[in-house]
């Protein structure tokens, strides 16, 4: 049996999307694969003397033939074979939107670690490009797992008719997630539209309120929420609208399409495996996403197709499958 260690942290750095796939390692390693003994090792914050001196000891003391690092914050000293997992490149790609030491990191550290990895892992084809353009790794040692989905989210769920319809965004407020096109669109429907825009995350939109909130409409925002809350949110939804210029994955798309909630998004956004179920817009087209919007409010069939459509894709998409295709990663990795 091939021992294969982890890094485990699940740090304040981390995206919900990463840790979310840690955390779906760590589930199922115990059956991963029969020949793969995966191994939790976990020091430090990120950026941290944890990071760069007690976890690669411990890695070390671990015997472990092969590393998965699982996010870009890694140990610069690397003394074992590793696989890394890059979930997207939005820092590179939208560079305007982040301090200039962002772009040193991924130069100096993140660059030459894509490049060192027997095998780098993307969670789509889309970013195989960017692996290439960005950090100047090899095509030939990239490999796409797609991300999966919890057994919790592909359950029947019941919920009640909202007292008012709503559209429904999840995700952070970053630049690159472009809310203002979403408010502009939102706010653009018609009065015979009658949707509340409803968003997680704080209400950091000021002014906007009022910008925005026409013909009665409300733009409310959830704050953090659990699961279960999340859960009947996208349940009861009209649509999750994504506007985001780009995405490595883009979970919270596959979560809305397990629980039968239509999903539009900005083309560039939705990964490959989604692309046939989700309705989609160019980058920052404003008319765009309100024409959508419409179209689906406007004919039950088609907002019925789109319900089935993405059911059927999201059980395509399962953590278990997810792990059990890392698992091969690693033997491949182990064979070099």
């Amino acid at each position: 049996m091939a021992r294969v260690a982890i890094d485990a942290r699940l740090t304040r750095q981390m995206s919900v999307g990463m840790k979310a796939y840690t955390q779906a390692l760590l589930d199922r390693r115990a059956f991963l694969a029969p020949e793969i003994d995966l191994v939790p090792c976990g020091h430090g914050e990120n950026f941290s003397i944890g990071e760069q001196i007690a976890l690669p000891l411990e890695i070390a003391r671990s015997r472990a033939r092969l590393v998965h690092y699982p996010t870009q914050y890694l140990p610069l000293v690397r003394s074992v074979p590793y696989v890394l997992t890059i979930h997207d490149l939005i820092h590179c790609r939208f560079a305007e939107f982040y301090e200039a030491k962002v772009a040193w990191y991924y130069r100096a550290v993140v660059a030459p670690a894509a490049r060192g990895a027997r095998r780098l892992i993307v969670g789509d084809e889309r970013s195989i490009e960017d692996c290439v353009r960005y950090l100047g790794a090899e095509a030939s040692r990239i490999r796409v797992v797609p991300l999966g989905i919890e057994p919790s989210f592909l359950e029947a769920i019941s919920v009640p008719p909202p007292e008012r319809p709503y559209l429904f965004y999840a995700g952070n407020h970053r630049e690159h997630k472009d809310l203002p096109t979403l408010l502009a669109a939102w706010a653009a429907l018609p009065e015979r539209e009658r949707y509340d825009l409803v968003v997680t995350g704080a209400d950091d939109f000021g002014d906007l309120h009022a910008r925005y909130e026409r013909f009665g409409r409300r733009l409310i925002a959830l704050g953090d929420i659990d699961e279960p809350t999340l859960r009947r949110t996208y349940a009861a939804a009209s649509a999750l609208v994504h506007p985001a210029l780009w995405e490595g994955f883009g979970l919270t798309m596959l979560e809305a399409m397990a629980l039968g909630t239509p999903v539009i998004a900005c083309s560039d956004a939705v990964p490959r495996p989604l692309e046939a179920a989700a309705l989609t817009f160019a980058p920052r087209d404003v008319a765009a996403v309100t024409r959508a919007i419409e179209s689906l409010s406007r004919d039950p069939s088609a907002w019925a197709d789109r319900r089935a459509l993405g059911r059927n894709a999201a059980h395509e998409l399962t953590w278990d499958r997810f792990a059990r295709r890392i698992a091969a990663v690693y033997a491949e990795a182990l064979e070099r």
